[in-house]
């Protein structure tokens, strides 16, 4: 069943394949061209074009790698020069290679589960819904992106958690740092978790860190060796902090509400915001009208106070059988702390925590109430990515049946109801804003007086849902008593 299921997933995004797809398609396009054409000492100083390679090395290795079968299907596509270059081959090819690499993604969500499902129903419930992942399905196969592959990893390292193969673990985890260096945002909980459940657990620290260090070393030096001599530009691309504090559509966190304040604020002042605001839509700095801006030293303060008290509560448990799920829950804490607090956070970023928790839903009846509540907060935030007119009722139609069955198969496991009154009526007020967004808003003629105001709503209302339930959810882990009484319902039923 596991692989029907992947391969009915595969089959629902190759209807995805003529969609609209952002100029992120554009960038990994760009981005093979370069490391195909280009010898490895240029990859990082390449600038033909406005999209620049900045991810680590590892991923322009894949994308190296990827560039030696496009080849095959239209070699025009790795000329740097020819950039936005769209031939159906291009798009195929393309949109084929994220499909065949959910393969790592397939991988690691069979691992999580086959350790995680008490009964057969329960694994094919858990990696049915994490297959088709909506979230995963309007960010790679429309906008695009290659996301899938990228949390294969991160399922693969959590699972060899479960398996308490904690070298593996790391093994991935590092790996993936070198594909992507957003997974820094949970590489706390693997710091913590290592020291406290491996290398200072039953003797031989010394060695035991001295072999989690080479791990990482060779992992890095195989990754950033080749470009020893280029390693400031490297990190120049990797981490430009010129970007602003927010992206041209907020991320729903934290700095959506605070960018709304002083929105508020300076009309009910009467000051009027200077050119390049934070509601001009562009990618860029800017200065707050009433409120202090905000420099990136803040977020990583706040961002790192956020995380502090899940790592001590994690440093502070005992070995238990339940011990792998606390492991999840604390990279779902730290993972939502940098998203409510980190320095130019994009609203993809969203997925590094409904997934992980998408991974205990099936464990305990807490983690299924929270991965229905904010997987559909997160998942409504996405929308705007997909902004075409063509894509309304396609977008709205993939929650709808994506949130339904999660309820049904989710009950089939718990039972129940899963949400409280005030939840169900602010999950409601999505219908609301979304009445107001696509028909409301254009009927009234606002989209040219106020044409940012949509992207605001969406912003400012999930951002409520996703604050509520980092606080709820970070209450729960402390307590640890919900996630207890979860567990002992389930067995009683």
């Amino acid at each position: 069943m596991f692989w029907h299921t992947f391969l009915f997933a595969s089959a629902i995004k190759m209807f995805f394949i003529p969609a609209y797809r952002s100029t992120d398609f554009e960038v990994h396009r760009n981005w093979m061209a370069i490391t195909h054409s280009r010898p490895l000492s240029r990859w990082y100083y390449d600038a033909t074009s406005e999209w620049t390679l900045d991810y680590p090395p590892f991923f322009a290795y894949f994308e190296w790698a990827l560039s030696q079968v496009a080849a095959y299907f239209d070699s025009a596509m790795l000329e740097v020069q020819n950039l936005n270059y769209s031939s159906m081959n291009t798009v195929l090819f393309q949109r084929f290679s994220v499909i065949v690499a959910d393969l790592m993604f397939a991988f690691g969500v069979k691992r999580c589960f086959a350790k995680l499902a008490k009964s057969n129903r329960d694994f094919t419930i858990g990696t049915a819904l994490l297959l088709c992942n909506i979230g995963l399905f309007m960010v790679d196969h429309i906008h695009f992106q290659y996301n899938g592959f990228l949390f294969g990893f991160l399922l693969l390292s959590v699972s060899y958690v479960l398996t308490e193969n904690y070298l593996t673990s790391a093994l991935f985890f590092a790996a993936l740092l070198n594909l992507k260096h957003i997974f820094i945002y949970v590489a706390p909980v693997y710091v913590v978790f290592l020291l406290r459940f491996y290398c200072f657990c039953n003797g031989r620290a010394l060695i035991k860190l001295i072999k989690l260090g080479l791990i990482l070393g060779v992992v890095c030096l195989l990754s950033f060796g080749p470009f020893y001599k280029h390693i400031p530009q490297v990190l120049s691309r990797l981490f430009p902090f010129k970007r602003g504090l927010t992206h041209a559509y907020w991320a729903p966190n934290f700095w959506a509400l605070y960018n709304f304040a002083d929105k508020v604020l300076s009309i009910g002042l009467g000051r009027k915001p200077p050119t390049g605001s934070n509601t001009g839509g562009l990618v860029q700095t800017f200065n707050h009208v009433i409120l202090p801006s905000i420099p990136p030293s803040v977020t990583f303060t706040l961002s790192a106070l956020a995380m502090l008290p899940t790592l001590y509560k994690l440093w502070t448990l005992k070995h238990s059988p339940n011990l792998g799920q606390n492991f999840i829950r604390a990279i779902i804490l730290c993972a939502c702390s940098s998203f409510m607090f980190g320095w130019h956070v994009h609203e993809k970023a969203i997925l590094m925590v409904t997934i992980p928790l998408t991974i205990l839903a099936i464990t305990n009846r807490t983690d299924a109430r929270w991965t229905i509540f904010l997987s559909i907060v997160g998942h409504y935030s996405l929308f705007p990515l997909l902004f075409k007119p063509e894509l309304v009722l396609i977008k709205h139609a993939m929650l709808v049946v994506h949130t339904g069955i999660s309820i049904l198969l989710y009950r089939k496991i718990h039972g129940g109801q899963f949400l409280s009154t005030l939840e169900r009526l602010y999950l409601f007020g999505f219908v609301m804003l979304s009445l107001y967004e696509n028909i409301i808003h254009p009927g009234f003629g606002l989209s040219q007086k106020l044409p940012f105001v949509p992207l605001m709503a969406t912003s400012v209302y999930c951002a409520i849902g996703v604050s509520y339930f980092w606080l709820r959810y970070q209450s729960d882990f402390f307590a640890q008593t919900p996630f207890q009484e979860g567990l002992s319902k389930r067995k009683k039923t």
